[in-house]
């Protein structure tokens, strides 16, 4: 996985959005599993609000926090009623569409790996 942060943007505000593992815990402790999150959320018709809520909820304030950690600051995590305002604003299509190119850029894997042993065969003399 990648720690990479979009943003979604009103006219006066840009908020952080990532998809950590923390996101996907907090997914599977209130749906069960990422999939059946997912199915709510790409429902022929409309999606299901509060699975969308809740999930630009859990995502934003995990960009809060990473970019709080990262920037020395001090920004407050929002809350669903004020995620709701966000989406209005936003509109649910633009809202969805930037929530699955975090995940797809989330989830790509970085070829360089960064924590793999690697065997080295011993030098012929």
């Amino acid at each position: 996985m990648l720690n990479k942060i979009n943003y979604l943007e009103t006219g006066t505000e840009r908020y952080p959005l990532v998809f950590t593992l923390n996101v996907m815990e907090a997914i599977q402790e209130k749906y069960g599993t990422i999939e059946a999150w997912s199915s709510l959320i790409q429902r022929e018709g409309e999606p299901d609000i509060k699975a969308l809520k809740f999930f630009t909820t859990e995502a934003i304030n995990e960009g809060i926090e990473i970019e709080n950690e990262k920037n020395n600051e001090k920004r407050k995590p929002i809350t669903g009623k004020q995620v709701g305002r966000i989406l209005t604003e936003v509109g649910i299509s633009g809202t969805a569409n930037k929530i699955m190119s975090t995940i797809s850029d989330s989830v790509e894997t970085d070829t360089t790996p960064k924590n793999e042993e690697t065997t080295k065969s011993p030098a012929k003399k």
